[in-house]
């Protein structure tokens, strides 16, 4: 045994001992991989079972949120447009921590055009707009504390405008939101409003920004009515679209 294992025969219960231990751990080992395996592919299982709940769940639920999207354009603005949600199921070998499907956005901003993917044919107020209508749709379960819209107002005017900023004001009920506007229709929704300006001071510009005291907002407001030249009836008219809007 001692020439066997290239030792000394002294040695021999030692290395009894220490040959035990390695084939007590590569058996244990043998039987840990199994057990893994099985947990492995249960989880997996699993997985799908519940991935395919929720590819069911977004189908659903884009259906009723397409319809409930196209109905505000065409309150704002984009009559005859139409917003669709698609979702395609992809192969089990490709899930993600997303689930199986791929959900892309698509719109037809005009009658008779063909829906396409709503990054590639919008423009900047369009998507302003779609994307005001998708978070007013989802504002009871989005969890996102602040929105952004950089002139959601593009294109449009009048009765529009109004309901944009009404749809503003209603979201802003439940968040903070934030939006840059150059019509009184929207500001004037606004539950406070800040005013933007530039300044040249020693050869350099510098922006400025001020909260406006109601008495001041109501001149901001009849200034954007009217333009340089502001009348009692111009002044008059923005307290009535501030007072409006409050009630």
């Amino acid at each position: 045994l001692a020439r066997k294992f290239r030792i000394q025969p002294r040695q021999i219960p030692e290395t009894l001992e220490r040959l035990r231990h390695e084939l007590t751990t590569l058996e244990v080992d043998e039987i840990s991989i199994d057990v893994l395996t099985r947990e492995r592919d249960a989880a997996w299982h699993r997985f799908l079972d519940q991935a395919t709940i929720l590819s069911e769940q977004r189908t659903q639920a884009s259906a009723r949120l397409s319809a409930t999207v196209t109905a505000s354009m065409a309150e704002l603005g984009m009559r005859g447009g139409h917003f669709e949600i698609s979702v395609l199921r992809g192969e089990e070998s490709a899930a993600s921590v997303q689930g199986l499907d791929r959900v892309e956005f698509l719109v037809s901003t005009n009658p008779g055009q063909p829906s396409q993917a709503l990054a590639k044919i919008a423009s900047g107020g369009e998507l302003s707009r779609i994307s005001l209508c998708i978070q007013v749709a989802t504002a009871e379960c989005a969890a996102i504390p602040t929105l952004v819209f950089d002139e959601v107002d593009v294109g449009i005017g009048g009765a529009v405008a109004e309901i944009v900023g009404r749809l503003l004001r209603s979201l802003g009920e439940k968040r903070q939101v934030l939006c840059v506007t150059h019509l009184p229709q929207v500001a004037a929704q606004a539950h406070h409003h800040l005013r933007v300006r530039k300044e040249n001071r020693d050869g350099q510009t510098y922006t400025h920004i001020a909260r406006l005291d109601p008495e001041a907002r109501v001149e901001e407001i009849a200034r954007m009515l009217g333009g340089t030249t502001i009348t009692e009836k111009t002044m008059a008219h923005a307290r009535e679209m501030i007072e409006r809007a409050a009630a």
